[in-house]
């Protein structure tokens, strides 16, 4: 019985300050953890639908992100159904997509992944410096933490390295 395939992406604008927070935590997820043979990470920067022939090739989607809700900066969410639109994903993309439009694209197209968003509020995400703030870097080792955490409970194990 073959395992479903999962990819883990990281996806935001790494030149707008905590925007990238998503691409540098599948940076140190990748860094600091050993993955299963059917979990793919990918940093997807801002290319959303040009990402769709990868999100349809796998069956669960895991998006890290930062999200504008209304909780503090610093704040931890994880999102499913329509509450995936808090996220930012892909919406700095060529063709002003979100993630739930990309999906439903894919839908159409024949094969709609399983998805969730763990995602931060960001600290800032409009000023343009390569970088995050230094709070966003500080919380990166507990986000982290969380997303193995909760992966556990769809059978996704990672092992520390």
């Amino acid at each position: 019985m073959s395992k479903e395939k999962v990819l883990i992406l990281g996806v935001g604008n790494i030149l707008l300050t905590d925007e990238g927070f998503g691409v540098r935590a599948v940076e140190y997820l990748e860094a600091q953890y050993r993955w299963p043979e059917n979990v793919t990470l990918m940093d997807g920067g801002t290319q959303g639908l040009m990402l769709m022939s990868i999100l349809m090739d796998c069956d669960f989607l895991v998006v890290l992100d930062v999200v504008l809700g209304r909780e503090a900066p610093g704040s931890i969410y994880l999102l499913e159904g329509e509450k995936l639109r808090q996220s930012l994903s892909f919406r700095d993309s060529m063709h002003q997509t979100d993630l739930v439009d990309t999906l439903v694209t894919c839908e159409l197209a024949g094969h709609r992944p399983r998805a969730l968003v763990f995602g931060m509020q960001p600290y800032d995400y409009k000023t343009m410096q390569v970088g995050l703030t230094s709070e966003a870097e500080a919380r990166l080792p507990e986000f982290c933490a969380k997303v193995v955490a909760e992966l556990v409970h769809h059978d996704i194990c990672a092992e520390k390295i």
